[in-house]
């Protein structure tokens, strides 16, 4: 079986935006063109497009390329297949609006011209809770506090530097700061590598950011910066529900099967078990199931409050029967515990749940109510996880999640076991693998769905040539943690399930890059290959590192990861902010800033400074794979002349590194590069330099061997 036989878009969110069967159409009738002239250009597209059934009744040829040459000034530029993605969307929107709003069946409407309405009370709340938690940053005190009736926060995330402090807020340490380009005014390069950094990042702490490109953060769309600042304050708020964080949640189950129902909930479902735990003793006869609905008349809330805080409240908030009166009361009330106010009345009568939940949310911070049962506390810390285990739980975790699967993995040896993520996640990077005919979709009761389901996990798995010896699919059902996550990178019976995935997508993609480029498959690229890339772009850049595996200890000091990192791209690396590594507190430090500078350049990863520190094999390996897919995505080079500020010295940037002259030129004449959240356009790469270095790799006659 095959791999990757859809049409692969290196932008993610300019992915989302089509089914695999409409990239398929598009891309032939962009090849179409292509096979005419070895070029597309501007001009050739009006009568293709005036062709297509979405628009032939809504323009003629003539309006058509009346529309590209507002965007694109001279008709013989050449356009790549993704810009001629986004001018198919850029139609679409205002064939869309010339409808009169009803969407072409082709196509979802895209977001670059059609209105969004913004929660106003949402976005005063959200102002709130920046300008309390940032108020002291250094950087951002002087543009705070914000007001929520401007557009002073979309005006200063365009910078990028508001949206990564947010995150690190939410997720301390997550991003390191010294990788921000933090000055008053940024040139586009710089802004473009703040918000990649802010992306990438936000994928490593849960959000979903598929729909979101750089271009949109940019220009400050305002649905997509709330949502996404929404995202973040979420994670910060639904942080400690857990097991691990609030182990006295423990109390909310009888036995252990409803703790491992409890480990499997997402956050916002144990916040709703915890506050019925308590309304039940409160003797609240009804049950909350949403934040909105069954929370508008207030009662619940003045219940919740009576048993948590007697001294607070009373029957006062009881006895109102307007419910706007007893949500002002209930407001009041939570003012004593020191809560937040993330909501006001109306938020509560009008069931806003994204406020409602986060107004529970500070609640439970300041006052749960839980005992601290010293045999169920002992039963709670027996069901987690040692730390490289739960490391790599989160990462692989975070993976699927970054994938835009359906299903959205809280907790993954629970999720994994009825076996419909897995079958996402592989028909995600195999499309066309799964037989959806066979397959039963959550919730499923009867457990030989789920057997049915795993089994199929393992024939594709198979199929792709996954090592699964004696391996069946009641394994994954039972919840055998060996089988889907090992911490060893191969175990008695066979590497783990969800490692031999992650690796295969991971070399899939760089075999398709190349296939993309030189329009053929080539042999397979290994782990081997991926090593000898990189000890032979760190010594071609005149550094002196090597490494002899992905598990050479010596990676624990970080400094080859940032020569490679400098190598193929010279400023991205702020030297005067490294260390030799010699220390743990330097290793520390060089940890840290090669994820964010990974993450600033375009790397999707998931990976934590412990894992560099630790020398984790399979990260070790992936960190490489990814820096590797980006730099051959890249040309062949720059002239010297575009790379440096006209007194011939190198453009810096306020932390030091130094921006892409010829990157700015380029957004600023057509704002594509700055429209992809992970890498540079496929279609724009130089063939000769991929086929060389991939010629270079496959000649090479070192048979290192890590991991395989």
């Amino acid at each position: 079986m095959s791999g990757f036989e859809g049409v692969i878009v290196s932008d993610t969110w300019l992915q989302s935006q089509f089914t695999q069967v409409e990239l398929r159409t598009l891309k032939s009738r962009y090849l179409s063109i292509r096979n005419q002239s070895g070029r597309v250009i501007v001009g050739d597209l009006p009568p293709v497009f005036a062709k297509l059934k979405a628009f032939t009744e809504m323009f003629t040829e003539d309006e058509v390329k009346g529309v590209l040459l507002e965007s694109n000034k001279d008709s013989g530029e050449e356009i790549d297949f993704e810009s001629y993605l986004r001018t198919y969307l850029n139609l679409q929107a205002l064939a869309t609006a010339k409808s009169g709003g009803s969407k072409s069946s082709f196509l979802k409407a895209t977001t670059t011209t059609v209105h969004h309405a913004i929660n106003e009370s949402e976005k005063s709340s959200y102002v709130a809770h920046i300008n309390s938690y940032l108020a002291e940053d250094s950087f951002l005190k002087k543009f705070l506090p914000l007001d929520p009736s401007t557009n002073s926060l979309f005006d200063l995330a365009k910078g990028g530097v508001l949206l990564c402090k947010l995150i690190n807020v939410a997720v301390p340490g997550t991003i390191d700061e010294r990788a921000i380009n933090t000055k008053t005014s940024l040139n586009p390069w710089e802004r473009n590598e703040n918000h990649t950094l802010c992306l990438n990042s936000a994928k490593a702490i849960g959000c979903t950011v598929v729909n979101i490109g750089t271009q949109d953060l940019v220009e400050a769309r305002p649905h997509l910066v709330l949502g996404l600042i929404s995202q973040i304050i979420k994670i910060q708020l639904l942080a400690d529900l857990n097991l691990k964080k609030t182990p006295q949640l423990v109390e909310l189950v009888d036995d252990s099967k409803d703790v491992e129902e409890l480990l499997g909930l997402p956050p916002e479902k144990v916040l709703l078990k915890w506050m019925n735990f308590h309304l039940k003793k409160a003797g609240y006869e009804k049950q909350v199931t949403n934040f909105s609905s069954d929370v508008k008349d207030g009662e619940a809330y003045a219940y919740l409050l009576n048993a948590l805080a007697p001294e607070h409240s009373g029957p006062a908030a009881l006895d109102k029967k307007d419910p706007t009166e007893r949500a002002n009361l209930v407001l009041e009330q939570a003012e004593k515990l020191d809560c937040k106010r993330y909501l006001t009345p109306k938020d509560i009568v009008e069931g806003s749940p994204n406020l409602n939940l986060a107004f529970v949310a500070q609640i439970f911070h300041h006052r749960n109510g839980l005992t601290t049962d010293s045999k169920k506390m002992s039963f709670a810390e027996m069901m987690t996880d040692d730390a490289e285990t739960s490391r790599e739980e989160r990462c692989f975790r975070l993976w699927i999640n970054s994938l835009g699967t359906a299903t959205y993995v809280n907790n993954l040896f629970e999720d994994v076991r009825n076996g419909w993520v897995l079958l996402e996640v592989l028909d995600k990077i195999s499309s066309g693998a799964v037989n959806w005919k066979k397959a039963t979709k959550p919730p499923i009761k009867m457990p030989f769905r789920k057997v049915e389901n795993c089994n199929q996990v393992i024939e594709i798995g198979k199929e792709l040539n996954f090592s699964l010896v004696n391996v069946a699919g009641n394994d994954i059902v039972q919840g055998n943690k060996k089988l889907i996550l090992d911490n060893s990178l191969t175990s008695p019976v066979s590497p783990a399930y969800l490692w031999q995935l992650m690796r295969f997508s991971m070399l899939q993609l760089l075999k398709n890059l190349r296939l993309h480029s030189q329009g053929k498959a080539g042999k397979e690229i290994t782990d081997a290959n991926i090593l000898n890339w990189a000890n032979k772009k760190v010594k071609k850049a005149g550094r002196t590192s090597q490494m002899d595996s992905f598990k050479d200890r010596n990676l624990s000091s970080g400094v080859f990861f940032l020569e490679l990192l400098s190598a193929v791209e010279p400023r991205v690396v702020n030297w005067s902010l490294a260390t030799k590594g010699e220390t743990e507190e330097d290793k520390k430090l060089n940890a840290t800033y090669i994820i964010s500078v990974a993450r600033k350049l375009g790397c999707s990863i998931f990976l934590l400074p412990e894992d560099i520190i630790e020398v984790n094999q399979k990260m070790m390996l992936t960190l490489t794979a990814s820096i590797m897919y980006w730099s051959l995505q890249q040309p062949e080079g720059e002239p010297e002349s575009s790379l440096n500020s006209p007194d011939g010295s190198p453009t810096a940037s306020a932390d030091g590194e130094t921006g892409l002259a010829s990157a700015v030129s380029k957004l600023s004449m057509d704002g594509a590069a700055s429209d992809n959240a992970t890498s540079p356009q496929i279609e724009n790469e130089n063939p000769s330099k991929v086929e060389n270095e991939q010629s270079s790799l496959e000649n090479e006659k070192n048979d290192t061997s890590d991991g395989k």
